[in-house]
């Protein structure tokens, strides 16, 4: 079982602590917030440094502040600075609140913008000569403007038909976030893996992010989902998302129960079309530290 935990941590030392010790427990990813240390890229090259096999992914990096040239480069610098593969860029265009709210950006045509910026993005990261001119995004760069070392998968947050599509067609996946099992298997897995196979590209990886929680009651476990989890219980996004899926909240989307139950919960999450877990574990109770240790425990022995 592919499983990847959330990166991130207050200090550099503690970034690169965090990411040797994910790896040495046996786990295949860490992935990184937009916020991570004001740049998750930064956050990642360091731990990239420390680390030999495990997969670095940011979930996700925002589009619209940041030009798909000036991304490419970025990516490119990291996969120098950690001297391995490993990177992956999750990347999506946040959402209208943030971006127009904070950024002062127009955020009119998200499905076409984010389309023109991983057709300019993944061409550039192989090293392609790129002339495009489209109405978000233009980039007129000769091959070899971007050189990175080892290649770069790029995924993308995509939840909405046209942005599953778009992740199929142009990207290596799509990356989730609050998709329940259902979703995943009703909407999400029918959809990307469509895109590809008619735009004769390999099957999409398809990473389920969600809140995870060992735990003996499960009124506690999903009221501590629910404390960490406003800003996403009134995203229009997340909401149909959940819709579909059939619950009506993060809490109610999230992976809780004892070991056993938790474990079907994860692997229902494959079976209906996920490739990979994104585990973002939440403690609960009031011993903070061994809810964390038990959920870890259970996720280290299924990634093993």
């Amino acid at each position: 079982m592919r499983i990847g935990l959330t990166g991130g941590a207050s200090t550099p030392e503690k970034i690169i602590e965090q990411a040797r010790r994910a790896e040495a427990e046996g786990f295949h990813s860490l992935w990184y917030a937009s916020l991570v240390q004001g740049d998750p890229l930064v956050a990642m090259a360091l731990a990239g440094r420390e680390t030999s096999t495990i997969e670095l992914g940011t979930a996700v990096l925002q589009t619209y502040p940041c030009h798909p040239l000036l991304q490419a480069q970025r990516a490119a610098s990291v996969v120098a600075a950690m001297g391995r593969p490993g990177l992956t860029l999750g990347l999506g265009p946040s959402h209208e609140a943030n971006i127009r709210g904070r950024y002062g950006l127009s955020y009119d045509h998200p499905g076409r913008g984010s389309e023109e910026y991983l057709r300019i993005l993944t061409a550039l990261l192989r090293g392609e000569a790129v002339d495009f001119t489209g109405q978000d995004w233009t980039t007129r760069a000769p091959a070899g403007t971007v050189q990175a070392a080892h290649p770069v998968p790029v995924l993308l947050a995509a939840l909405s038909p046209r942005m599953l599509r778009v992740a199929g067609e142009n990207a290596d996946g799509a990356i989730l976030w609050m998709a329940p099992a259902a979703a995943i298997e009703r909407h999400v897995e029918p959809r990307v893996t469509a895109a590809a196979k008619a735009a004769g590209r390999p099957a999409p990886r398809i990473v389920a992010g969600l809140p995870v929680v060992v735990h003996d009651d499960e009124q506690e476990a999903r009221s501590a989902v629910a404390a960490g989890s406003v800003m996403y219980a009134d995203s229009p996004a997340y909401r149909r998302i959940l819709a579909i899926g059939g619950v009506d909240s993060p809490a109610a989307a999230a992976i809780v129960g004892d070991e056993a139950s938790v474990e079907a919960q994860l692997r229902a999450l494959l079976d209906a079309g996920a490739t990979d877990i994104h585990a973002h574990v939440v403690p609960a109770g009031d011993d903070v530290r061994g809810s964390l240790k038990r959920t870890r425990d259970l996720l280290r022995e299924l990634a093993g």
